[in-house]
């Protein structure tokens, strides 16, 4: 039997949505191929991508469902560094798609 599923994504100012889900609700950052999600059933998301070739990485730091219900000593720690390193990389692509347009609008 099938489930029903429901999600919504509205832009706030560019470069930030609001997503909505049936249960929960969470906040993405960044730009085409490269984003953070905060506050989704995963944790923080960071998406890293070369947009048009649907070629992208994924890194989760957070809680997980599943973890939550196994008994305290089996859980791991959770690395902190995934989110700022989401920011790294965003900071990254914006100084290279700045560039790139410079250099650009240089040559026309």
């Amino acid at each position: 039997m099938g489930y029903f599923r429901f999600r919504r994504s509205f832009r706030i100012l560019p470069g930030m949505r609001i997503n909505l889900g049936k249960k929960l609700a969470s906040v993405s950052l960044g730009v085409r191929g490269a984003h953070v999600t905060l506050g989704g059933p995963q944790g923080t998301r960071t998406t890293v991508g070369i947009p048009g070739t649907g070629l992208s990485y994924t890194e989760t730091a957070g809680h997980h469902h599943a973890a939550q219900t196994q008994p305290e000593a089996a859980q791991e720690p959770v690395s902190q560094g995934s989110a700022a390193r989401g920011f790294l990389w965003l900071a990254l692509i914006a100084v290279l798609l700045i560039y790139g347009v410079a250099k650009l609008a240089g040559a026309l």
